[in-house]
């Protein structure tokens, strides 16, 4: 199944023409604004092609393509040379999840054993006043 996913990603079935655009962008580690300063569009112009509400001209199809270092087939229509899948990080991201757990676990005893410190202090407090 996962591998089904993987050879899929950007397929034509999967992706849109704006979704090739983020993530080829993303692989190669640009900003949204990074790419369109370097493509010469406003920021504004950039989000409508990778939201999909507008298209570029073909001499800026051509211009991200190289800067994206995809072919401009593959652009278009997700066939050819493109960006990479993205990587399955599931492994690292669920050790770094558990290694927080435990820390704020950790934390969480401590403060509750000073709580009750400071429980037992009001409390004697409240006898001597009494």
């Amino acid at each position: 199944m996962a591998q089904d996913i993987e050879e899929g990603w950007y397929d034509p079935e999967t992706s849109t023409f704006g979704d090739r655009i983020a993530g080829a962008r993303e692989a190669g580690g640009m900003s949204q604004s990074e790419l369109a300063r370097r493509l010469g569009v406003r920021l504004t112009t950039l989000r409508g092609w990778e939201d999909d509400r507008a298209e570029p001209r073909a001499n800026k199809l051509q211009m991200m393509a190289g800067l994206l270092n995809v072919s401009l087939v593959w652009l278009l229509n997700g066939v050819g040379e493109g960006a990479p899948t993205p990587t399955d990080d599931s492994a690292a991201d669920i050790a770094a999840t558990l290694n927080e757990m435990r820390a704020l676990r950790s934390q969480m005893t401590q403060m509750a054993d000073r709580m009750g410190l400071l429980e037992k202090r009001l409390r004697q407090a409240l006898k001597d006043t009494e």
